[in-house]
């Protein structure tokens, strides 16, 4: 059964609350001459009590929807700024968005708390017809949160061990972050690599998750003990960070798989500086190929998928949504693994 939506708050029940008219109610909140300032308090309070908000979309007012979809980022601000992946996610999604003239709303936020608060606000003041939402955790509470306020969304990404409530238009777009992880054991193992070291992002993320249990059940098949994952936030200091620590050990790793393309570049470096070779010494591979990976040197083996193509499947699944077609789940194409330079066979070193 598809659930009611919460109703929005209107001036008639702020109206109906206060015992005034709908007109003093108008007066009140716009700031206009006509009502008392004890009504005028009273209005306010009331309007604050029942969690009321202005439409700031004039098409909202006439019932014609905001015209505009949301995007809500709950990141650390200094990984955004250099990670390829949300820019081509982004162009994708404006790229479909423009052909329905469509505009796009996006925020950056701390936490997920402060991701809830925004979509809550938006819903109130009418800022959005629809919602993209990225990042999917395990006991996610957005699900719930949007089918409650009956905002159509897209989720990106497989959802964690939440499941989308049954009746609510909200869609899901992924791919398939286990084979994915998979493919890459499978050619670092295939090159003679035994002790790998996966350098991970968020850890609350599902896909995080999904990464760092396809590795353990690769490894475990294999029987390769020296295999573990760390998380980080995403950010090319962390990674730098992981990778130092990573060669520093005892039994340092033989190859390292990160999380994204700053992370990898950051770790070349490192790695660089170290004066260990790669690919000689140790084998480098990116999750989500770019520019930065082509262009390092040596070039930078790395997982490939169309991400602004994935961008543009997330909204118009979402337009689908709007025009009131039934939610799906959709599986988009498996990244593909590119092999370059940072990649190579692991040679024993003779016994001294």
């Amino acid at each position: 059964m598809r659930r009611t939506p919460a109703r929005r708050p209107t001036m008639k029940d702020i109206a109906r609350r206060a015992g005034v008219s709908l007109s003093a109610v108008s007066f009140a909140l716009n700031d206009r001459p006509g009502v008392s300032a004890a009504t005028r308090a009273r209005v306010r309070r009331v309007a604050e009590q029942l969690g009321w908000q202005p439409s700031a979309a004039a098409r909202a007012l006439s019932g014609e929807g905001a015209a505009t979809v949301g995007l809500v980022l709950a990141r650390p601000a200094r990984a955004l700024g250099v990670e390829s992946f949300f820019l081509q996610l982004v162009s994708g999604v404006q790229e479909a968005l423009a052909g329905r003239r469509l505009g796009l709303l996006f925020q950056v936020v701390e936490d997920l708390d402060a991701e809830c608060a925004v979509y809550r606000r938006w819903w109130a003041e009418h800022r959005v017809d629809g919602l993209l939402v990225v990042d999917p955790r395990d006991g996610d509470p957005r699900p719930a949160l949007l089918a409650e306020l009956g905002l159509p969304a897209v989720i990106i990404g497989a959802p964690g061990s939440s499941t989308v409530p049954p009746g609510a238009a909200i869609s899901t777009l992924w791919a398939d972050d286990t084979a994915a992880m998979a493919s890459v054991v499978d050619h670092l193992h295939g090159l003679g690599h035994r002790r790998i070291v996966h350098i991970a992002g968020l850890p609350g993320l599902a896909h995080t998750r999904r990464r760092i249990a396809s590795l353990r059940a690769e490894a475990t098949r294999r029987g390769l003990p020296d295999v573990t994952s760390v998380t980080t936030d995403y950010s090319d200091a962390q990674g730098a960070e992981a990778t130092r620590h990573a060669l520093s050990a005892a039994r340092p790793p033989t190859a390292l798989v990160y999380d994204n393309d700053v992370m990898a570049v950051a770790g070349l470096a490192v790695a660089a500086e170290a004066g260990v070779s790669v690919p000689g010494e140790l084998s480098i591979v990116a999750w989500d190929d770019s520019v930065l990976c082509r262009n390092t040197h040596p070039a930078l083996t790395a997982l490939a998928r169309d991400t602004a193509a994935f961008g543009r499947h997330a909204a118009e699944h979402l337009m689908s949504l709007l025009d009131g077609a039934p939610a799906l789940s959709t599986q988009d194409p498996l990244p593909h693994l590119v092999p370059r330079g940072t990649t190579g066979p692991f040679v024993t070193p003779p016994r001294q």
